[in-house]
């Protein structure tokens, strides 16, 4: 697994797809960008990365902005608790 500040350098499988695959139009099928983040091998340092920056927009480590929401909500809640 590739980590660490560099990962998005990693020849990961989004730098070969459309970009519009991961930011669909409302409305539109998520479905694509999703498919192509399953089996990448930073999904889960993606995701971390969107829920760390708050991206409000598009699919990042295989979930949608509206999917991500309640791991923001977690997240917030963990730091609020050992604040």
């Amino acid at each position: 697994t590739v980590s660490g500040p560099n990962w998005m350098d990693a020849q990961d499988r989004s730098q070969e797809t459309d970009p519009e695959a991961f930011f669909p139009e409302k409305g539109r099928p998520s479905r694509d960008g999703k498919q192509v983040c399953h089996g990448c091998e930073v999904i889960a340092e993606c995701l971390e990365y969107a829920v760390g920056t708050k991206q409000p927009f598009g699919i990042w480590g295989g979930k949608t902005a509206r999917e991500r929401r309640p791991l923001l909500k977690a997240r917030a809640a963990i730091v609020e608790a050992v604040a």
